[in-house]
């Protein structure tokens, strides 16, 4: 299966790069693997983000190839991540497959045991609060 477009806004996207960046030395696999999906993705203004596309702080749900069940999971920063409240970090092979990918899309990815699933993106129930006009102060 080839990678499906992605999407990603400004400010997640240089957030996400920096974080990638100084992973390198430390986790590079990770690192490249967040970096090539970041590379990949067509870079938007916050604003301009379509709202039924993950970014960050979105709530998704979602379901993997072999299994009946679907997951709601939220993509947060590596600091946020709590799996027991199903808050996910996008250092997780799920939180970067499912980085930029808009509701009805599906990728290819590696599990952290190894297997190589499909992940398929059913909705997304809370899209990230955006800002439509700048912080005053």
């Amino acid at each position: 299966m080839s990678k499906p477009k992605i999407v990603v806004g400004r400010t997640d996207h240089n957030k996400l790069t920096r974080l990638a960046n100084g992973l390198l030395d430390k986790r590079p696999e990770v690192a490249e693997e967040l970096l090539a999906e970041l590379e990949r993705a067509s870079v938007l203004d916050d604003q301009d983000v379509p709202p039924q596309t993950v970014q960050m702080d979105s709530t998704v749900e979602y379901r993997t190839d072999g299994s009946s069940a679907a997951r709601s999971v939220t993509l947060v920063y590596p600091g946020d991540a709590d799996i027991a409240e199903g808050r996910i970090s996008i250092l997780t092979p799920i939180g970067t497959a499912l980085l930029g990918l808009s509701v009805g899309q599906a990728i290819d990815f590696i599990a952290n045991d190894g297997r190589k699933l499909v992940l398929s993106v059913l909705s997304i129930s809370h899209a990230p609060h955006r800002a439509l006009s700048p912080a005053v102060g």
